[in-house]
């Protein structure tokens, strides 16, 4: 494959949430992976493979739904990390690194991607901004959702 298709298709992604919950909350409420659709809206389904690994289907506000498969590679609770490997739709890697900030915690998601799903590689030139704030979108919910839920206990 040509470099600058190996570029075009390749996504770094990083958002950082702050949260008004201790930090063993947060990392507790993100390693529950199968929990994620009851408080993130654009985390269609999560289904367990085994204990460290499973499937999910994303869909934002864009017409199309990622399907992953993920297993775990990092669950350290006391480093606040949480990493996994995923095929399908995406193929690379995606961290949460969960630490104190204030009274409350700092919750940072770093992902490295090269999208495979055909549909998005097709458009990836015209739709890669599309793309990138379709992304935004989804974690902005995300936060919310995780707030949200944390707040109920």
């Amino acid at each position: 494959m040509p470099d600058w298709s190996r570029r075009l298709h390749h996504y770094r992604f990083r958002s950082v949430w702050l949260l008004d919950a201790p930090p063993a909350a947060v990392y507790a409420a993100l390693a529950q992976a199968e929990e994620y659709p009851r408080w993130w809206p654009q985390v269609r389904e999560v289904t367990a493979l085994d204990e460290r690994s499973g499937t999910a289907r994303f869909r934002s506000l864009l017409p199309y739904d990622l399907k992953v498969t993920a297993t775990e590679r990092v669950r350290d609770p006391e480093a606040g990390l949480l990493e996994i490997a995923m095929r399908g739709d995406l193929a690379g890697w995606a961290r949460w690194t969960v630490g104190p900030a204030g009274g409350g915690t700092r919750a940072v998601f770093d992902q490295d991607v090269e999208v495979h799903k055909p549909l998005l590689r097709r458009f990836a030139l015209v739709g890669r901004p599309l793309f990138v704030a379709n992304h935004a979108l989804m974690m902005r919910a995300g936060r919310r959702g995780l707030a949200a839920r944390l707040a109920r206990g």
